[in-house]
């Protein structure tokens, strides 16, 4: 216990030095309220969520729909502002030591979602385990797979995960990409764009020699 306050006694006075006396501590109010926020929703669903501490910011929530999903938290996890995190049916997320969730996130798991120890996650990603069945060729109105996501991955911003999507470890996510199927490890993934760029006065002209 002792060497651990020494831990947070060095570690606040390193950040002092750094950012400056009221930045860390307003930053660290923010931690503090985040952790408190964290330990209200584990509260309500006292059933289905299994954690030690976590952070969970501002505008912030966890849905949970049914009395048999779960959600598995561990240790050191931060969870940034207006994030949504929502698991229905049986629904199984888990969320491994040291994961870092930005703002604006979404996760959906009505199956099973696994996200690896040390996984950092940018703004704006999408985190489905399922699809609508639109064609509604069966009685349920989800299609169901699974997403799990290694150890050590970097998810750039505005990245979309679909079901049935399995990326290894050490893995980095380009921004912008739409991912499904099987990413392997110790790789770069990036969804190649066609970039044309047109100037307005052509096209204009283009249309104008067609009404004439």
């Amino acid at each position: 216990m002792v060497n651990v306050i020494k831990k947070i006694v060095k570690t606040l006075v390193a950040e002092c030095k750094k950012r400056g006396i009221m930045i860390t501590l307003f930053m660290n109010i923010s931690h503090l309220l985040g952790i408190l926020r964290g330990m209200f929703f584990k509260l309500i669903y006292f059933n289905n969520i299994k954690s030690t501490v976590f952070s969970l910011q501002s505008n912030s929530r966890i849905e949970i729909f049914n009395k048999n999903a779960k959600i598995h938290i561990g240790k050191f996890v931060f969870i940034r502002k207006n994030a949504s995190i929502r698991i229905d049916y049986t629904g199984d997320l888990t969320l491994q030591n040291n994961v870092f969730i930005n703002d604006n996130c979404t996760i959906n798991c009505v199956n099973r979602i696994l996200i690896g120890k040390n996984t950092k996650i940018a703004p704006n990603v999408c985190i489905n385990d399922h699809d609508h069945n639109y064609k509604k060729n069966t009685s349920d109105h989800l299609i169901r797979g699974e997403v799990t996501i290694g150890e050590n991955v970097w998810i750039g911003s505005n990245v979309v995960i679909l079901r049935d999507t399995h990326i290894g470890d050490n893995v980095v996510i380009a921004a912008g990409s739409v991912v499904k199927g099987s990413v392997p490890s110790n790789t770069i993934y990036i969804n190649k764009r066609e970039i044309e760029v047109r100037p307005i006065q052509d096209n204009f002209n283009k249309l104008v020699k067609v009404q004439g």
